[in-house]
């Protein structure tokens, strides 16, 4: 391989960032404002915000009306397994199976997107933060390991990093659910306050809250209101919802400290014997093969969980034989993910004159209501908990295009007048850490730039079966007492890791070397100039979407290193 070590000043930076997604985007921020150099290096093509090529478009202005074709569809086999990921409208923003591919000794499914802003252009922008029943979770029932930290240690980075994204949400005084730093949050609809209403009223357990997410309802750092158009995954030229290309990024350039090297394929971290740290990485250029190193004094692991934990099992050397951080074994093992895909909806016979604007980012939200450290909520067949995620709407017109039996004025007026309202809720589940459930490197079967392929052996468990049977009766009955008629649960058993696209875990934070890869300030035990601030650090997973956690996490693990650097610690 032809390896290129020529104007080593030129490849020397403070700091080098791998990944532009959410995490990558928010360290980039913080370290060039903190006055640090920095080098992002991202594996696949540049975007720039506002270079979303579809976001505009119809569906009547798409070859295959919103389908991709066969062709693409085995070329992209596994990001399809979604049902909602690669669509025309967002294919190109997730990668080719078959340029870059992926093992299964089972089946998990790794959706990716190799561009800058990763995944922060396609995610589900709901932002809850995890309570301080999370962070005491492992160290009560024994699972996993105990965390480092609690919730006090990352509460003020919850509201410095909310305070710049923009997260519309409510207030509640739950602890199961802490408060943030909201704007307004969008509206509820008629049936929406309805169900939150009768909820009230009949569950001394169960509330209905407006869902927190990262859409913004006025405007905000210079960033527009939402539109409502119901097109945030195609990417927002507005940027009316938080993403890297929209507002990280732009704040680090604007800093004149940030260098983007797009087409960067990390293939390890590169460690000095002598300093007992890490001194720079190793780059494949994706387009030309070419491998070169770049140099810093801190490097930010941040391509995501499976990648940045794939980039440390992959870093080899005398003093880590089986990975960068691996003293403790536990590199790659505890792999997580939210289990979802079961609730159920139901039709309500009322509010026939009502009706709303626009198609809202968000809807409903319901808190955890299992497990919460009391008797009354202690589950007997399962650990930990979930919540629901949903909403109200109106059956749409497109419904008269079946009724082939009705003609002239009669199927005109169905055409005009709406259907019936539609209430439904999906439940997101804690899958429990287990040394178990694990990510590896297979050498033999390397991609075409000649790096190891990840294989997934990776499952739910017991635990995760029976609280299913619980996420299931709990939405039939809660839509019950809110007077939905017609309601149907719906579980898919077989739904496996990975689909719910919130992998967490491989790297875990912890109080010991012996048990853990991290500490508690996102460092590498053994190589402290080291941080992996993304969902490989999780030690457990919550129920809530992770990333407004992984937000929180690297702003503090960037306040550190910064402070460390000027300490002469690093």
């Amino acid at each position: 391989m032809n390896v290129s070590t020529k104007a080593t000043a030129v490849h020397t930076y403070d700091a080098i960032v791998v990944g532009s997604g959410i995490s990558g985007g928010w360290a980039a921020k913080e370290l060039t404002e903190k006055g640090l150099k920095t080098l992002v290096l991202e594996r696949g093509r540049d975007v720039k915000h506002g270079d979303y090529p579809t976001a505009m478009m119809e569906t009547w202005e798409f070859p295959g009306h919103n389908q991709i074709s066969r062709k693409s569809r085995e070329r992209q086999a596994k990001q399809s397994r979604t049902g909602y990921t690669t669509m025309e409208a967002t294919a190109h923003f997730f990668v080719d199976d078959i340029d870059h591919p992926y093992l299964e000794t089972k089946r998990f499914d790794w959706c990716r997107g190799y561009h800058v802003g990763g995944r922060s252009l396609t995610w589900g922008r709901q932002s809850y933060r995890l309570c301080e029943l999370d962070f005491e979770a492992n160290a009560q029932d024994g699972f996993g390991v105990d965390w480092p930290i609690r919730y006090g240690d990352l509460a003020p980075w919850y509201d410095y990093v909310e305070r710049f994204a923009g997260i519309s949400g409510q207030n509640e005084g739950l602890s199961q659910l802490p408060d943030g730093e909201f704007l307004p949050p969008f509206e509820l609809n008629c049936l929406e306050e309805h169900v939150r209403n009768r909820v009230f009223e009949l569950f001394d357990d169960r509330r209905i809250i407006h869902s927190r997410i990262a859409n913004l309802t006025q405007p905000h750092q210079g960033r527009a209101a939402c539109m409502s158009r119901d097109r945030c995954s195609r990417g927002c030229p507005f940027g009316a919802y938080f993403s890297s290309n929209s507002s990280t990024l732009p704040a680090a350039y604007a800093t004149g400290r940030l260098t983007m090297r797009p087409f960067s394929i990390v293939a390890e971290v590169l460690y000095d014997v002598n300093a007992g740290k890490a001194r720079g990485v190793r780059v494949i250029d994706a387009e030309t093969g070419e491998s070169m190193e770049y140099f810093a004094k801190v490097v930010f692991l941040c391509a995501s969980a499976i990648a940045s934990t794939a980039i440390l099992m992959n870093s080899k050397s005398d003093r880590f034989p089986t990975g960068m951080g691996n003293d403790s074994g536990e590199l790659g093992h505890n792999l997580m993910d939210h289990h979802y895909r079961v609730g159920a909806h139901g039709r309500f016979d009322g509010f026939h004159d009502r009706y709303y604007k626009g198609r809202r980012p968000g809807g409903i939200y319901v808190p955890r209501f299992r497990n919460l450290g009391d008797k009354a909520t202690r589950q007997s067949n399962y650990l930990r908990g979930f919540g629901y995620q949903g909403g109200a709407n109106r059956d749409n017109w497109a419904r008269g295009v079946a009724e082939l039996s009705r003609f002239g004025a009669n199927l005109k007026a169905d055409l005009f007048a709406p259907g019936d309202w539609r209430f439904g809720i999906w439940a997101w589940g804690e899958q429990l850490p287990e040394h178990s459930n694990r990510m590896s490197l297979n050498y033999e079967n390397p991609d075409r730039w000649g790096q190891p392929t990840v294989d997934f052996d990776c499952e739910f468990k017991e635990n995760e079966r029976e609280m299913r049977k619980d996420m299931l009766a709990s939405a039939i009955e809660i839509l019950e007492a809110s007077g939905m008629k017609e309601i149907q649960g719906n579980d898919d058993p077989d739904s496996p890791p990975g689909l719910c696209i919130h992998e967490m875990g491989t790297a875990r934070m912890g109080r010991n070397p012996k048990t853990s890869v991290l500490n508690g300030h996102n460092q590498v035990h053994g190589a402290p100039n080291v941080f992996v601030t993304d969902g490989a650090c999780m030690t457990s997973g919550g129920c809530v979407n992770p990333s407004l956690t992984y937000m929180a996490f690297t702003a503090r693990a960037a306040d550190h290193a910064v402070n460390e650097l000027n300490r002469l610690n690093l």
